[in-house]
């Protein structure tokens, strides 16, 4: 017992002096890298990566070339001739006509929607692609492909099949189409004697059937695998026929002279 007993602080006082050698190596190399970190860096400051190098010449080309790209544009394209004309023209025009006690009341158009019926879709793969491509030059837009929404036997119809194609336009392009469809499209219809009013819906839309999507300037007659009708929806914020009707025909739309009742 007494020989264990006088071992045990020689043992501690060994296991002390071992730490603090094992300590002081440590504060040693420690030092000896802080060293040789602050020489490295100092000469990786002075001397750049040839990585850094690079990246900093790219950087320095893209700036050069933003001030000239990137340079911002001095005007803003010019709004639809056809809204500076409701502007300017329509709104004062109907707000005199039909007594309106303010210019926010004037109808005008939310929408227009082009759609294509390709029946033969099912039977030709093709047709559906065919139809796109005509309805995305007449638009400027690309267009959806509409799918039956249930079976019909009779036609061999499954639901989800596709059947059409269609495009909603909105905004400059919805004006810029009225704008080409009453001025180069509607001129170019064999014997056109102008449109019917039968097609008003009685909550101011009026939709227009076209035979033939070769009356758009843009389609080629070469570029197309057959002829194909498209149907044209325009939907207004008119409250009866007879405001609708005044607010296309201030549009420019050719109608055949007659009367309709509110």
């Amino acid at each position: 017992m007494l020989d264990e007993e006088t071992q045990q602080p020689e043992d501690l006082n060994e296991a002390e002096e071992t730490t603090e050698e094992t300590l002081e190596e440590a504060a040693g190399n420690a030092d000896a890298a802080e060293a040789t970190s602050e020489d490295g860096g100092e000469e990786a400051a002075e001397q750049p990566t040839e990585g850094r190098q690079r990246r900093d010449r790219a950087t320095a080309r893209v700036g050069r070339s933003g001030d000239v790209v990137l340079e911002a544009p001095t005007e803003l394209p010019p709004s639809p001739r056809l809204y500076e004309q409701f502007k300017n023209e329509i709104i004062p025009a109907m707000v005199r006509e039909f007594n309106y006690s303010n210019p926010m009341e004037v109808p005008r158009l939310q929408k227009i929607v082009l759609n294509i019926g390709v029946g033969e879709a099912l039977t030709n793969g093709r047709a559906i692609e065919a139809a796109t491509r005509d309805l995305t030059i007449i638009s400027g837009q690309k267009p959806v492909v509409t799918l039956a929404r249930k079976s019909i036997a009779g036609f061999k119809l499954r639901e989800g099949n596709p059947i059409g194609t269609a495009v909603t336009l909105r905004g400059p392009r919805m004006y810029h189409f009225l704008d080409r469809l009453v001025n180069t499209a509607l001129p170019r219809i064999r014997d056109f004697r102008g449109l019917a009013r039968r097609g008003l819906d009685g909550r101011g839309n009026y939709t227009i059937g076209i035979r033939e999507q070769i009356i758009f300037p843009e389609i080629d007659y070469n570029d197309i695998d057959k002829i194909r009708g498209l149907q044209v929806t325009i939907a207004t914020t008119a409250k009866n026929d007879v405001e609708a009707i005044r607010l296309l025909e201030m549009y420019g739309m050719p109608f055949i002279k007659d009367t309709v009742e509110a």
